[in-house]
């Protein structure tokens, strides 16, 4: 029972740190950045969010984790006013590498093709 709770509680969270990063972070580094999954512990005292950044550049990468890590108090409070729940899980924002991972399979599979056509 409690895995299913923090299944739909990882979902709400998801949900409403894209729209609060969206709506009310102001700062224009965490302005491309997509939430693509969340972890909560079983006590759900603790959410590791997992975000993607379209961009390829290492210094847009820090940009944006100095930009979270800089929005991490007010993505929290308003995650306490929107939530139900006693306490409001501690934060911790993790670039998630399998959107990186995925278009360097994509660009071996493009090469591998190119070479058989050759």
């Amino acid at each position: 029972m409690a895995n299913y709770r923090s299944y739909r509680v990882a979902q709400e969270i998801q949900r409403e740190v894209n729209d609060i990063l969206q709506r009310r972070v102001r700062d224009p580094r965490v302005q491309n950045i997509t939430i693509t999954d969340v972890a909560v512990t079983g006590d759900l005292q603790q959410a590791t969010i997992y975000y993607s950044l379209l961009s390829d550049k290492a210094s847009d990468h820090q940009k944006a984790e100095q930009g979270l890590q800089k929005a991490t108090g007010l993505i929290r409070k308003e995650l306490g006013r929107r939530l139900r729940i006693y306490k409001t899980p501690e934060l911790t924002f993790k670039e998630d590498e399998s959107v990186r991972y995925g278009n360097h399979i994509d660009d071996l599979i493009r090469k591998m093709r190119e070479q058989e056509q050759r």
